[in-house]
């Protein structure tokens, strides 16, 4: 076969050899010629696809055609929007390293380690019963109001011996001495307390006490009181000395006032409390402020370990 012209065809090149050099530059007619980018210094120039109309075959390429080199790009030498373009400024996402500060994908919080939460001093918020124990004339129904008046919750204040006096017509008065009619009224009263106690605490209401508990008698003394509010009830011993306690009988008026005798009796029998395990506080030298703060204390000791009683 021939070419239009005349001239026998070439032998195809071999593979692997480079294509003859009357091959290179020919470029189809009807198109725009396309010129490839400038080799590099030492290359020997690549085949390109699109020989003349009516050629051959021609074998695979020695080496795959490199792309064209483009001109790196550079922040500072981009045209601005404005001078040329018409369009938004192209946006293009910034990856920023890690800082120190840092983990993963969550930020840490600024500023040193998260301390250690302290505990509230005292017993705080906490709801509890409380039963002040002490002779006739240790303060502890006025230790006992002082303390739930200047809680941080609603606290009632109940004493055995104000719910003793609501009976007016056959009170059994203390200064008559212990019988079975004091005692079926003293029952009655600790009852009510108890009463009384439990509907406060059930409304979150704490409540405190008082009362002269004898160790020596837990038929009706602690027993009694654990029987009527609950196993929860803390118990605490306010013991003066004698002196304080006869000196502070003294000042009091009407049937709460005992003989020197039976002020003397009782606190000798609440004496053995000692030994007991419970917490005892000797306000002999402390004000109603200073004993109310120490049995806030003591109170939260409890708390913290209660007592096997």
């Amino acid at each position: 076969m021939q070419h239009a012209g005349g001239a026998p065809l070439p032998p195809p090149h071999a593979p692997g050899q480079p294509p003859h050099e009357w091959a290179q530059g020919i470029e189809p007619e009807g198109t725009a010629p396309v010129r490839p980018a400038a080799p590099l210094a030492g290359a020997s120039p690549s085949y390109q696809p699109g020989a003349a109309p009516g050629a051959g075959p021609a074998g695979p390429p020695a080496h795959p055609p490199a792309p064209p080199a483009q001109a790196p790009r550079h922040p500072a030498t981009q045209q601005p929007p404005g001078q040329g373009w018409h369009g938004p400024a192209p946006q293009h996402a910034s990856v920023r390293p890690p800082s120190l500060d840092t983990t993963g994908h969550v930020a840490l919080p600024p500023g040193g380690p998260v301390p250690v939460p302290q505990a509230p001093e005292g017993t705080g918020a906490t709801t509890l019963a409380v039963l002040l124990i002490g002779p006739a004339g240790a303060g502890k129904t006025t230790v006992a109001r002082y303390w739930a008046q200047h809680r941080q919750v609603p606290t009632a204040h109940i004493s055995l011996d104000d719910v003793r006096e609501w009976v007016c017509s056959g009170f059994a008065d203390p200064q008559s001495g212990w019988n079975d009619h004091s005692e079926a009224q003293y029952r009655l009263a600790r009852r009510t307390c108890g009463f009384a106690a439990r509907n406060f605490l059930a409304n979150g209401i704490s409540c405190i006490l008082d009362d002269a508990v004898f160790p020596d008698r837990p038929v009706v003394g602690l027993g009694g009181w654990k029987r009527h509010v609950g196993p929860g009830l803390l118990p605490v011993v306010l013991l003066p000395g004698l002196e304080v306690v006869l000196e502070r009988n003294a000042e009091r008026s009407g049937n709460r006032r005992l003989s020197d005798e039976e002020v003397a009796g009782i606190h000798g029998r609440m004496a053995g409390w000692y030994g007991s395990g419970l917490p005892i506080i000797d306000n002999s030298q402390y004000d109603v402020p200073t004993t109310a703060r120490l049995l806030d204390d003591v109170l939260a000791r409890t708390i913290a370990s209660p007592p096997a009683w």
